[in-house]
């Protein structure tokens, strides 16, 4: 097979090479100049950001003949032996397959012979975090004194699945993920040196879809310029990578913003008829409007920008659209793309997140708006009627006290509203427990943890696939930033979550939202039975108390036209 893929033929084979890693690469280079390198290294980051490249640069460095140098030659016996695999005394070893106690015994057996080609026996090791717990105490010892001819480079995606005995023998270096302007730069380099030519929105849309990783970069450009014809664009990026253009998400984005509900259900028609992923536009959107909302608050940040490209009509489209209604469409789209994971159907939960917003109320970004100046006088006369009605009021005889309603009357709600009490606080685990979170909770706690509940999810499926399983049916309907209450479709889930598995829920829960949270249960049938007597009991509370302070209808008016702080009532 004559052909090589792009990512393999333009691997760095120098430090300076690697993208984007300069606070490592230079770290190195004066390490390796002054032949003061470590007997230990951890490189870890996400993919495709120059670990393992990184780690075959430095075996060839400390054994090349020019020694001691920055950067390799590639060109001596040791360079080339260990660049073309030849060299026995490079080892390199994918942890996910050798993972067990005998592969590192054999590691530690052999490590003490001396090198036979070169100066340094060098072992790099791949997703070292793949290592059994066995296999990481048969490392400690030669990790921790290895004979001086051997080097140690450990590779990984997940550090936070290393010991910290392991790490604490390391030099640790933290790759990150290169950034759009890096990518686009280095496929521009090397579409030039391959005489091949591509649009400038195609090799942005290339490195956004990596997510910050070079050999996805590389590897969707090999892909884009094998099915463009004589030069790469945007449209053929967008075809092989199953994202939708910018135009298209701003049709959509102006149709919900113009409630016009029909050009939004025939756009999410149009993508699903096109083959694209429902999720994928989804997360394309929520990216849409938080790069929106950015925009407007830092317009002159476009680095941070992460799917948009500020053009006119995006400038446009952003002017014309009020914060509080952007917060809004963000947490409904974020809600429905969670149920949108685990729903079988995917597309209609787009297509009721598009209805459902095309239908709700757009916020007003100021509050009450100022009255025109063509309105103050008719507002003053109110305001002195107003005046008038109130002095009357005051000083009118009071009048007649309302009936109270029968006392047997009055014990029967107590006792509806006891029953009730008592059967949910039995689900729950104590009555007085449960009026208190109800009484605190907020809507910004829920939508937190309803944002981080996919992460706990995560978290618990690390832990406890069972966990995970009974766990799946649950999802938090309140919160008051200690308390989380859960409601399960079924008695089972909830029964095997509360009595086995509430300890891994609550260590998930305070991993994820970085704060002690203690999780309830409930069934959803018994949770909207809580929620309407809640509400009740709110609402004639509500009333009560305005029957006792003795509103007036009047007086109500008159706040709602100049604010309570200008409406002065004096008693004669």
């Amino acid at each position: 097979m004559s052909y090589k893929a792009l990512y393999r033929v333009w691997r760095p084979q120098f430090l300076q090479d690697v993208v984007g890693q300069e606070h490592i690469t230079k770290t190195i280079q004066n390490a390796l100049e002054q032949q003061k390198f470590s007997h230990a290294y951890l490189f870890s980051g996400p993919r495709g950001t120059g670990k393992t490249s990184a780690a075959k640069i430095i075996a060839k460095a400390i054994n090349c003949e020019q020694a001691p140098v920055k950067e390799p030659c590639n060109e001596c016996r040791a360079c080339r032996g260990i660049a073309d695999g030849s060299v026995v005394d490079v080892i390199e070893i994918d942890a996910a397959s050798n993972n067990g106690v005998d592969e590192i015994r054999y590691i530690r057996d052999n490590v003490m012979a001396a090198p036979r080609d070169i100066h340094y026996k060098v072992y790099i090791i791949d997703e070292v975090h793949m290592l059994s717990t066995g296999a990481f105490n048969a490392l400690l010892k030669t990790l921790e004194e290895p004979p001086k001819h051997a080097i140690f480079i450990l590779a990984t995606t997940e550090p936070h699945k290393i010991p910290l005995t392991i790490i604490s023998r390391c030099q640790r270096f933290d790759f990150k993920r290169i950034t759009t302007n890096d990518l686009v730069a280095r496929m521009k380099y090397i579409m030039e040196e391959q005489g091949w030519e591509a649009e400038e929105e195609a090799l942005h849309l290339l490195a956004r879809s990596a997510e910050g990783g070079m050999r996805d970069a590389l590897s969707l450009l090999d892909q884009a310029i094998s099915f463009s014809e004589y030069r790469v664009t945007s449209d053929d990026v967008l075809a092989i990578t199953g994202t939708v253009s910018q135009r298209f998400l701003t049709k959509v984005v102006h149709s919900l913003k113009e409630k016009d509900t029909a050009s939004a259900v025939e756009a999410a028609n149009t993508l699903i008829q096109e083959g694209k992923d429902p999720l994928q536009f989804m997360e394309d959107l929520i990216y849409y409007f938080r790069d929106m909302l950015l925009y407007k608050t830092a317009p002159r940040l476009d680095e941070v920008l992460d799917r948009v490209t500020v053009d006119e009509a995006f400038k446009e489209l952003a002017e014309n659209t009020e914060m509080p209604w952007i917060y809004d469409v963000i947490n409904r789209l974020n809600e429905y793309h969670q149920e949108m994971k685990w729903a079988s159907h995917p597309k209609i939960f787009l297509e009721m997140a598009l209805i459902n917003i095309c239908h709700s109320k757009e916020s007003s970004s100021n509050g009450t708006a100022a009255a025109a100046p063509n309105e103050l006088d008719s507002l003053k006369e109110k305001i002195s009627h107003l005046e008038k009605e109130i002095k009357k009021r005051q000083q009118a005889p009071p009048q007649p006290e309302r009936e109270t309603a029968p006392a047997e009357t009055i014990q029967k709600s107590k006792a509806a509203r006891s029953q009730t009490s008592k059967t949910i606080a039995t689900s729950l685990g104590g009555e007085g427990k449960i009026k208190e979170v109800l009484n605190n909770a907020t809507k910004q706690e829920l939508q937190f943890v309803t944002s981080k509940w996919s992460d706990v999810m995560k978290q618990v499926k690390q832990q406890s696939v069972p966990a995970y399983a009974w766990l799946s049916d649950a999802k938090p309907v309140v919160s008051d930033g200690a308390t989380v209450l859960l409601s399960f479709q079924n008695e089972m889930h909830r029964n095997m979550v509360d009595t086995k598995f509430r300890s891994l829920v609550q260590d998930a829960l305070e991993g994820v939202c970085g704060k002690a949270l203690q999780p309830l249960t409930i069934l959803s049938a018994q949770w909207e039975k809580l929620k309407e007597g809640f509400k009740k009991q709110k609402t004639s509370e509500e009333t009560s108390s305005e029957e006792k302070q003795g509103n007036d209808p009047l007086i109500d008016e008159a706040i709602k036209l100049v604010g309570p702080e200008l409406v002065e009532i004096k008693e004669d």
